[in-house]
C-alpha cells in the first residue's frame, strides 16, 4: 500500500531552508533525505512551476497572482530573500529543473498538484504529462517506489491527472475525512489518503489501513506524536523539522 520512503521533507528544506526551491533540496539532502514534498502550480504560459501560494508577497517578492505571469518572468524572481540573507537570489524553479535536481540525486518526490483557482483540470493534467515523460523508463520498467506519487485537494486536478496518465499513483488530500471518504478515493483511483496528523485518530487509521489505502499525514513536526502516528499504522508522513525527526526515524 505504501512502497515509498516514511519520512518526507515538507516543501523541501522544511524550516530550515526557503520552501519549495532548490536551496531546500540541497538543505534536505545535507540532512540525508531523500524524499521531499513539494508543490506545484502552473504560471500564465501553462509552464509548471514549483510554488504552494497562487500569489506573489509571501515567499517570492513581488505583487499579483503566479498565473499574471510566465514560467520566465518567476524564474527570474527571488524565492529565498524572505527566510534569509544567505538565500538572497534563490529562483523560482521550474517543475522540470526540481524533478530533474531530485532524479540527478536520487530524491522520490510527492508532488502536491496544487491550482490556483479555476486551473485544476489544466494543471492535474500538465503535472501527470511532465511526470509521465520523465519518468517513462522507470514506468516501463515497473520501479513503481521510484517513480513520484501525486497528490492534492482537488477532486477535479487528480482526476484530470489520472486521465493523462493512469500509471501514476495518486495520493487525496484531505484536512478532515469526509463521511464518503472510502467512496470518493475509489471514484479517483487513489493509492492512499493523505490526511492532516490534527484530525486524525486511531480508529480512522484504522479504517482507512482496512480499506486497503496507504496513509500519509502532514505535518508532522514533533518525534512523540511521530511516534503515535506510526503506533496506529500510519505508513509515512512529511515534517517541517526535519533537524529533530531524521529520515530513519522510527
Amino acid at each position: 500500500m505504501w512502497p515509498y520512503p516514511r519520512v518526507v521533507a515538507h516543501r523541501g528544506g522544511g524550516k530550515l531552508a526557503p520552501e519549495n526551491t532548490i536551496a531546500g533540496l540541497r538543505c534536505a539532502l545535507a540532512r540525508r533525505f531523500r524524499a521531499v514534498e513539494f508543490d506545484v502550480m502552473l504560471a500564465r504560459d501553462a509552464v509548471a512551476v514549483v510554488m504552494h501560494d497562487p500569489y506573489l508577497g509571501r515567499t517570492v517578492a513581488g505583487s499579483g497572482n503566479v498565473f499574471d505571469y510566465d514560467a520566465a518572468e518567476l524564474a527570474q524572481m527571488d524565492a529565498g530573500a524572505w527566510f534569509g540573507a544567505q538565500f538572497s537570489g534563490e529562483p523560482v524553479p521550474l517543475f522540470t529543473q526540481f524533478v530533474q535536481f531530485c532524479k540527478d540525486n536520487g530524491i522520490w518526490m510527492n508532488i502536491e498538484i496544487k491550482p490556483a483557482p479555476g486551473f485544476a483540470v489544466e494543471t492535474g493534467r500538465v503535472v501527470a504529462r511532465v511526470t509521465r515523460e520523465m519518468f517513462a523508463d522507470e514506468i516501463a520498467a515497473g520501479e513503481v517506489a521510484s517513480v513520484p506519487l501525486l497528490s492534492s485537494f482537488s477532486a477535479p486536478a487528480l482526476a484530470a491527472a489520472h486521465a493523462e496518465a493512469p500509471q501514476l499513483a495518486r495520493g487525496y488530500l484531505f484536512d478532515v475525512l469526509a463521511p464518503d471518504w472510502e467512496a470518493q478515493a475509489r471514484l479517483l483511483g487513489a493509492a492512499a489518503l493523505h490526511v492532516n496528523q490534527k484530525n486524525l485518530t486511531a480508529a480512522l487509521a484504522r479504517q482507512v489501513r482496512q480499506a486497503g489505502f496507504g496513509l500519509f499525514c502532514y505535518t508532522v513536526n514533533e518525534p512523540q506524536r511521530a511516534r503515535e502516528l506510526l503506533s496506529w499504522g500510519v505508513d509515512g508522513f512529511c515534517t517541517d523539522r526535519i533537524d529533530l525527526i531524521g529520515p530513519d526515524f522510527a
